[in-house]
């Protein structure tokens, strides 16, 4: 199964891209949904996978959040079950993903999945990230308005920030196939008509505030000895309780040497954006492989496969994925990023072969044995 994107994603990145919302008419054409409302189901039992119910009964929000064990009280109107990271533990679901690779993956968060009744939706919100929202089963009345700095929010439930009301620029029907895509900052709310299915394909980035607080936290680890200020052609001032200028901008400017550091920085932020936002269907091999035993399985013609959605990125000549640095060649990282299935002819150097096995043994790809 897989279903065909058509997107002129230069016109996109030019008129639309975290400008403004706009609907994309059967931008997958003949939409085919790669899971059933049964399966998202069976995935919101497990505890490992972020999901939650939303209800509105009467005017009255409620949300609960997995697992779920049972659905037959809920009734057939107005809640709906939301799966996240369906992408790292659904391989069919996992392929609506694949056409949005163009667009920088350090940015990509996860595919989020939501079955909704009649009536159903999780109520007029802004999000802070930006989403493509595909259509699937059904069909979904969406109301989007413009962005506004002054918006006010309130809670809902205390699992549910909603916004006040906002004048639609976008109110429509959407249906098997169309794309809803909605910059960070719009506020919107779906409504189900019927049964349906939506896939949420979202990029996120953090704040300057959390980037700041990870890399400094990276600083302390790394670097043992503490810089320290120092003024050795220190002048006597006329008010010694006077902090300088002079001495402010020096401050400032031995904390952004730190960060205009590239051996440091780019190590940061390579393992940083690496780590996943979302649980990931990560099994590390026990017993272990040796060299030999898993060179003679690669040899007998086993396929190795990534783990879905695992986070890799390339910064110079370098590469990290899941928070780990990968010492290959990048001819050989390219093949890692662009190849979800592995073959032994790819993997024969002994530099390769010893990288992998560790990878393999930690999870990172993973023998099929279907």
């Amino acid at each position: 199964m897989s279903n065909k994107l058509t997107i002129d994603w230069d016109d996109f990145l030019t008129n639309y891209w975290q400008k403004k919302p706009v609907i994309l008419r059967d931008a997958f054409s003949n939409f085919i949904d790669p899971i059933s409302p049964e399966e998202l189901a069976g995935l919101a039992m497990e505890e490992e996978i972020e999901s939650r119910i939303v209800t509105n009964k009467n005017g009255i929000w409620d949300a609960n959040y997995g697992p779920f064990i049972d659905y037959s009280h809920l009734g057939e109107e107005n809640w709906s079950l939301l799966v996240q990271a369906v992408d790292h533990w659904h391989k069919q679901a996992a392929t609506l993903v694949e056409p949005f690779k163009c667009i920088p993956q350090w940015q990509f968060e996860d595919l989020m999945i939501s079955y909704a009744t009649q009536g159903a939706g999780v109520g007029p919100h802004i999000d802070n990230y930006d989403v493509f929202i595909i259509q699937g089963k059904g069909c979904r009345r969406w109301q989007v308005g413009d962005r506004n700095p002054n918006y006010k929010q309130f809670s809902a439930h205390k699992a549910l920030l909603h916004v006040e009301d906002y004048l639609p620029i976008i109110d429509e029907e959407i249906t098997a196939g169309d794309i809803l895509y909605i910059p960070i900052g719009f506020p919107h709310n779906g409504v189900s008509i019927g049964e349906s299915l939506s896939y949420s394909v979202g990029f996120r980035t953090q704040t300057s505030q959390e980037l700041l607080s990870g890399f400094a936290d990276y600083v302390i680890d790394n670097l043992p000895n503490g810089i320290f200020y120092q003024d050795p052609d220190l002048k006597l001032p006329s008010d010694p309780y006077r902090i300088q200028p002079y001495e402010l901008e020096k401050l400032k400017g031995q904390m952004i040497d730190l960060i205009k550091n590239p051996a440091l920085f780019n190590d940061w932020f390579g393992k940083h954006i690496t780590m996943p936002m979302h649980e990931l269907n990560i099994i590390p091999v026990d017993p272990a492989y040796d060299l030999d035993e898993f060179e003679e399985i690669l040899q007998s013609g086993a396929e190795l496969y990534r783990v879905p959605s695992i986070r890799i990125v390339k910064i110079d000549d370098t590469a990290y994925i899941n928070g780990n640095k990968i010492p290959l060649p990048m001819e050989t990282i390219d093949l890692l990023c662009e190849s979800e299935v592995l073959y032994y002819e790819q993997l024969q150097d002994e530099q390769t072969l010893n990288v992998m096995l560790e990878f393999v043994n930690l999870g990172y790809w993973y023998f099929d044995e279907e």
